[in-house]
This record gives C-alpha cells, structure tokens and sequence, in this order.
C-alpha cells in the first residue's frame, strides 16, 4: 500500500538531542522517496519539500524545486492543464480557506491524479501544506472499463449469465430475464439446472468439467426452458472466470436465443427441398414428355410401315393368292391398332378436359364382361395363353356405359394378355361384395416392380419406357381404366409380389337395385344425359324475351337458334357494355349470360345489373352459361347475383328448361 506522507507530517515536534536530528531528518528522508505517492511541501511562498515522485509526475526540473519559489513551481504545475488559471484559482482558494482539500485533476495527456493537501504544523503552530498527488490514471479506466462493460452486460440482447462452479447463478443480466422470462431476484442464487432440460443434464457437467480445465466453450447448439416451460433453440459460448492468481472461480455463459433462427433455416430448407421437388418434378414431365413422343411416332409408324409395305406389294402386284390374303389382313390388323391409338388419345383428352359422357342404362356385367373376353380370345389362344371366366351368379345388374365398362375390361384383359408369356394363365373373377360387384384380372405374366406401383395409373408412365422396350403402347390405357371406373362411382387397385410373381388388377363398381333417372340440379331440373339420339322435349318459349350475351359468335349463335326454335325472342349482344345498354333501352325476361369475355366479364355484368335493381321489386332471372365449370365457379356465379350457373356445352334440354322455369317464376311474383 501507498504511504500518505501528509498525515504523517501534518504535526511535527522537534527533535530531543541535537545529536539524533540528523537521523530523524535522514529517517524521514527515507520515507519521503519510499512512498508511491507525490509529494510537495510548501510554506505560504516557498517549496521547502518534495520528492523524486513529485518530478517524476509533473516533469518540474528539480532545480526549479531547489530554488523553491512556490509560485514559480505551480505556474509549470499549470501548464499540464488545458485550463490553467482553472487550476492556479483553486490551490489559491486551497491556500485561503485553509484545512484538509481532495480533488480529481484530468491533465492535458490524459492522466488522471489524485490531489490530497493538509495544513502543516509544528509544535501547534502552522508551518505550510502538504500536497500529496496520486498518479489514479490506471484505476480510472478500470472503473470506465468497468462501468462500460456493466453497461454492455445490461443492455446486451443477449444471456449474460455468471455462475460458479457448482452451476449456482452469480448474475442474471436483462437480456436473461428477456429470453428465459425469470428476473435476476429469482435466478440468483438458483442452479442453472433450472433452465436445462432433464435429457440435457449431462450437458452442464461436461461443460463445467471443460471450464475446470480453462478451456471455452464456443457457439454451443442446445435446448433450454423459458419460465412458461417452452423449449428454446439456445447457441451459447461459456468462458472460465479466473481470479488474480490464474485460478478458475467460475464462468460467464453467453446465450442466443436462435428459435426464429432455426424456423427460418427450416423454412428455407422446406423451401430449398420444395423448389428441388418441384424441379425434379418438371424433369421427369419433361423427360416423361420427350419418352411419350418418341413412343407415340414409333407405336404410329410401326403399324404404317406394315400397311404402307404391303400397300405397295399389292398395288404393283408382286403378291397372289394366299400372299394377297395376308397382305390385307395385316393392313386391317395394323389400322385397327392404330385406330385404337388414336382413340385412347381422343379419350385422354376428353378426360383431361373433362368432356368424357356416359350413357347410362341398367346392364348384365357378366355379359360385359363376356363380350369383353369373347373379343380377346383368339389374341390369347394366337399365345396359348389359357383364357379363364369365373362368374358369381348371384351378382346383380348396375347403372353404367356397357360400351365404357367393355373399353375397361378389354384395356385389363389386353394388358394382361400383352405381359403373360406363352402357355400362362390369365383369370377374370366376378363376385359380388355388400354393395359393390369386384371384377379382378389375374395373371402370372410379367408381374410389377414395387417401385413402380404408385405410378402404374398414371398417363404416360410405362415401367420401361426405352427403345429396349418389349411391349407396344402408349402407357394411356391404365389411365384410361382409371377415370371411367371413377366415373361410375368405382375403384380400381393393382397388386404384384414384384418382378416374375404376375398382377392382379381388382375393379369395384356400385350395385344399384333399380334404375334412377338422371340427376335433378338445385333449380328441381332433370339434367339430360348424353344420348346423342334422344328427342328434344316440348318446351315452349313462346313470349319469352332472351337477352343473350357472348362475345364467341358461334356459341351465341348456337344458344339464339337453339332459343328460337323453340319460340323464343331473342336479343344478342357481344360484350357486357353493350348488353348493358340494352338492358337500359329494353327490358327482357331472361338473361342468358357468358362468364368469360374480353374487357367486362360476366361477374361485372350481372353486379351492375343488380345495383341497377335496387329498390325493383322484380329482378331480372339470369343464367350463367359458362365454360368455368368448377363448384366454385357455380358459387361465385350465384354469390354475383345469377339465378343459376349451366356449364358449356349444355344440354339443349337443359337450357331450355332452365330459361322456362326461370320465366314462370318470375312471372308468378
């Protein structure tokens, strides 16, 4: 410790003897230079004491102490001090007010000193001062260091946690109490096994094992608990705390809450995973894209090459007799394969369009399905393939398209047929199931990889697709199968113990008792079905105005001619605004309406239509007539303001019927 010389020579007594002066002299000589301190001793005008220190603060030549003209040594004194009257001010009022004085000097270079002065006196008497000066520069900016980082702590976003080295909290800063939702009073003086879950203790105790040894813990990816019990996603770095011996006392544990981190690296990487699905996804359409093509033109010119070549043997007659028989029949044989390309093609894209009729009538499935057989016979016995019938008599008959129902069987039966090797078996079943009848197409052929089974539906999707492929087609008829089982309110499944173990392929349809007219719509209409040869009923529309909008001329004119034949007048406009001003002019009874149209759809129309109406107690009846066919698009049609939402193409029945029925209604108001 510093000696504070002040004190101790603020009273001084003289000496006994003369002869034991000089050693007190020489004794306090020695105390003078011993002490870390600066010291001054001054009269009312003169320095009558200093030591080395003194100089080595204020950088006074000693010879200027020597000298010891007081005023002289505080002007250099001064100098030091960006205010130096500043300075000269204070020791005067110091030297006047006389007593004991402290004060906190900041000098030009930066230096902080401790300045502490007392009167001197001897005997009683007062004899001068003391000024003692402390160099405290090193200790200042600790203490701002200190302050600074305290300051840091408080604020800090993140955990400052201290705890020794039995894991008891020592400090608990804001950002703690702001992530884990305890406050400082209840965390200090707790374990901080509190926060850590039961399947994570371990990890406390390799962490202090490590702490022990000095070592730090860097950027740690854990789970942690909040006061409410919710599992944080915590990074923390924990560092030793040594004492001034180097010994470890404790740690500082910084934690992150990174929760929102981790959510937004998870969304990122569902994101990254969702693009690259999406990609692989356009890969394999495009790749499925490019396959289908190169199948479609050679399953066209395989069969072309047939007919084309002996086309050409026959018309330069190069061929007689039994040649000349067999010619044509290959030519026939290869047009019907490619007359029954095409139509999976047309029929594709009447499903995908949504475009596909059924003509429904009560039907024997056993005589479907016999027809069915009866028509692949001679393909099956041309393999030795063993053709197989299993009927349940007891099935009773259903509601469906005996035409469509006979495309599913024969796309089963032919595919069976297409994978079962020479002398093999193929087995159609047919019994009946509660409500439903099952059909299943069993085979012991090729069999289906497991791999591929989810995708055996799917269009375009063969499970060899290459130019090594054994099998003709398209990889249409499956899903083909699929839509017109669906269609009639079935199922259809496949099963295979994979490569060699043949398939089973299992049609469900629903029984129906008795047989059901169509469908009736919310308006109590019956819904006409797709019988081309069936007669228009006797629906007049005599005195009825139909106002007809649509900006395609063709199917406005279709919905006039088919409105007047039946007695109709009818008005026709192409676009909303001109029906608009129609509507202003004359007043029809029904408006016919198109969703669809360049500028002004059908929605704005009917919208203003009825704004138009406010307060009328009759409002104008309004159909939809539309190509947006979705349930959606029916109730957004009638949320709009129509009376009724019919989808193109419509049924003549049906439109007829619904501008009938709408007419009446209003009428009867």
């Amino acid at each position: 410790m510093p000696i504070n010389l002040s004190n101790s020579m603020t009273s001084i007594r003289p000496a006994r003897s003369r002869k034991s002066l000089p050693s007190a002299l020489a004794a306090m000589r020695a105390m003078l230079e011993s002490t870390t301190d600066a010291i001054l001793v001054t009269d009312e005008v003169k320095i009558t004491d200093f030591n080395q220190k003194f100089i080595d603060i204020w950088k006074v030549p000693r010879e200027i102490l020597e000298v010891g003209v007081a005023r002289k040594v505080r002007q250099l004194m001064s100098q030091n001090f960006a205010e130096p009257q500043h300075f000269l001010a204070r020791i005067e009022e110091i030297t006047v007010t006389g007593g004991e004085s402290f004060d906190i000097l900041e000098l030009k270079d930066g230096r902080m000193v401790e300045r502490h002065s007392q009167v001197l006196t001897i005997d009683g008497q007062r004899a001068g001062r003391v000024w003692n000066y402390r160099d405290v520069t090193e200790r200042h900016l600790a203490e701002i260091t200190s302050h600074q980082l305290a300051a840091i702590v408080a604020s800090s976003e993140d955990a400052i946690i201290g705890k020794n080295l039995n894991s008891v909290i020592t400090s608990w800063n804001l950002g703690a109490e702001r992530i884990f939702g305890y406050t400082a009073e209840e965390m200090i003086g707790q374990s901080i096994m509190r926060l850590i879950p039961s399947d994570r203790q371990e990890e406390e105790r390799e962490i202090l094992s490590r702490i022990r040894r000095g070592e730090r813990f860097d950027h740690f990816e854990t789970i942690r608990l909040a006061k409410d019990g919710r599992p944080l996603n915590i990074s923390i770095t924990v560092s030793p705390i040594k004492d001034s011996t180097g010994h470890v006392i404790g740690a500082s544990k910084v934690a992150r809450d990174v929760t929102e981190r981790r959510k937004a690296e998870e969304a990122l990487k569902k994101a990254i995973q969702e693009a690259e699905f999406a990609r692989s996804q356009a890969e394999r359409a495009n790749r499925m894209k490019d396959e289908f093509l190169a199948t479609l033109s050679h399953e066209l010119r395989t069969p072309l090459n047939a007919m084309l070549g002996w086309a050409n043997l026959i018309r330069v007659g190069k061929v007689q007799g039994e040649e000349l028989q067999q010619g044509i029949e290959s030519i026939e044989r290869n047009a019907r394969v490619q007359v029954q390309l095409i139509e999976d093609l047309l029929d594709m894209s009447r499903i995908i369009s949504g475009k596909i009729c059924l003509n429904v009538q009560r039907i024997e499935l056993a005589a479907v399905l016999n027809e069915s057989i009866k028509m692949l016979r001679p393909l099956a016995e041309a393999k030795n393939v063993r053709l197989q019938a299993v009927m349940d008599p007891l099935v009773g008959k259903l509601s469906g398209d005996p035409s469509r129902l006979q495309q599913v069987f024969w796309n089963l039966l032919h595919n069976a047929i297409k994978f079962t090797p020479k002398d093999g078996k193929i087995q159609v079943r047919c019994k009946g199931l509660d409500s439903h009848v099952e059909v299943s197409v069993i085979d012991n052929g090729e069999g289906i990889a497991p791999e591929f089974l989810p995708y055996v539906f799917d269009r375009f999707r063969q499970a060899n697709a290459s130019t090594t492929h054994q099998h003709g087609g398209l990889g249409l008829g499956l899903s083909i199968v699929k839509h017109l089982v669906e269609l009639h309110g079935g199922s259809v499944s496949v099963q295979s113990s994979g490569i060699g173990q043949g398939a089973i392929f299992s049609v469900q349809l629903p029984l129906i008792a008795e047989y059901r007219k169509p469908d009736k719509d919310s308006s109590g209409l019956e819904v006409a079905s797709c019988d081309d040869k069936q007669p228009l009923p006797e629906i007049s529309l005599s005195q009825i105005h139909v106002l007809v909008v649509d900006d395609e001329t063709d199917s406005r004119e279709l919905v006039k001619t088919l409105l007047e034949g039946a007695g109709a007048l009818v008005s026709t406009a192409g676009s909303a605004s001109e029906a608009f001003d129609h509507l202003l002019k004359r007043h029809p009874d029904v408006l016919v309406c198109d969703i669809g149209m360049h500028g002004e759809d059908g929605y704005s129309l009917i919208r203003r239509l009825r704004r138009l109406e406010v307060g009328r107690e009759r409002l104008l009846p309004a159909i939809a007539l539309s190509a947006y066919a979705r349930a959606e698009d029916r109730v957004k049609a009638m949320l709009s303001g129509f009376q009724n939402h019919l989808a193109k193409p419509v049924e003549p029945v049906e439109l007829l019927a619904t501008v009938s029925s709408l007419a009446q209604r209003a009428t009867c108001r």
